[in-house]
């Protein structure tokens, strides 16, 4: 970008088409670990690093574009000043969170919820659907994902006695696993996993349950059973597995389709040309490396594909997953 005194031009020498990559940012969870620098070759803070917010606009994160005309700038100001490169897409912020979680200890048993009750109770807030990918499981690893209550009385009375092994679904949990968490979803990761996660861009967790660990400052984390009352899906039901069944079809799986977003999983030998006739497109490479538009990436790589490009040409020995938000009518 050109700054002309209080506004900015576009440098002639680069188009609307051109990746936007991202610069991470990363989050201390006490459940965090340091698999995001051995795994993925990032230079991440010391102590416990739980979450690495690859590709954000939210105010609790916002990513900075790291080459390119609007290098320095920020996604949430693109979205703002830039709308054009994000197609016809609606919302008043950039609607995508996409992280990876590297969880050393457990995560809290947690809910989210829904849009309305968000906007209602959190301030103007999304609500918060999400879905996991799993990078790496550890042998024998389980995950909590949705419970055995039927009721609000139920649940709260359960929760009451501290019967965890009768509340909560925990399953076995393997690398290559999906799971869709839909808001009111009780689920949890536990230990020795990580997991690539597309969500909706929203920051508001309630916790049940955190077993009464102590932060470092010796305080115990905020637990929000109320609201936690309030939204679980008494009527969801649990779950199985997280086995992915869904066809692979010219080296691409849809791991997931819903009116939040849609996730693909996109394997790449030798060279292709992936469409991408999308208001914009999420990219993340979680396994090898090659091109993307001629632009050399590596495992931990992600950017935005813009609008105004239908197809990324795509060469090497990688995986990706590609999320992007469906088209309105």
């Amino acid at each position: 970008m050109i700054d002309m005194g209080g506004g900015f031009i576009k440098d002639p020498k680069f188009h609307d088409d051109d990746l936007i990559f991202t610069e991470p940012i990363f989050h201390e969870k006490i459940w965090g670990g340091r698999r995001l620098q051995t795994d993925f070759g990032y230079d991440i803070p010391d102590g416990p690093i739980g979450e690495c917010w690859a590709i954000s606009a939210h105010p609790n994160g916002d990513c900075t574009v790291t080459s390119g005309q609007y290098h320095g700038l920020t996604l949430s100001f693109l979205w703002k000043h830039h709308h054009e490169l994000f197609g016809k897409a609606g919302g008043d912020r950039f609607p995508l969170l996409i992280k990876i979680l590297d969880a050393e200890g457990d995560l809290s048993i947690q809910v989210h919820p829904d849009d309305e009750y968000a906007r209602v109770h959190e301030n103007g807030s999304l609500g918060k659907c999400e879905c996991w990918y799993v990078l790496h499981a550890e042998p024998g690893a389980t995950i909590v994902v949705g419970q055995h209550a039927h009721d609000r009385e139920e649940f709260a009375r359960m929760v009451e006695r501290g019967e965890w092994d009768r509340l909560l679904n925990v399953i076995p949990v393997h690398t290559g696993d999906f799971f869709q968490i839909n808001p009111g979803t009780l689920h949890a990761i536990r230990g020795g996993t990580t997991v690539l996660e597309t969500q909706q861009s929203s920051d508001v967790t309630y916790r049940v349950y955190d077993y009464d660990r102590v932060q470092a400052d010796g305080t115990k984390r905020e637990l929000h059973l109320v609201q936690s009352l309030d939204v679980v899906d008494y009527a969801a039901k649990p779950l199985s597995t997280g086995a992915v069944i869904a066809p692979e079809v010219d080296g691409i799986t849809r791991l997931e389709s819903c009116p939040r977003y849609v996730v693909d999983r996109v394997r790449v030998e030798g060279s292709r040309d992936l469409p991408t006739p999308y208001d914009f497109a999420c990219v993340s490479v979680i396994e090898g490396e090659g091109t993307a538009a001629g632009v050399p990436v590596t495992k931990g790589s992600h950017f935005v594909v813009p609008a105004a490009r239908e197809t990324l040409p795509l060469e090497g020995a990688m995986t990706l997953v590609v999320s992007h938000v469906p088209r309105e009518g």
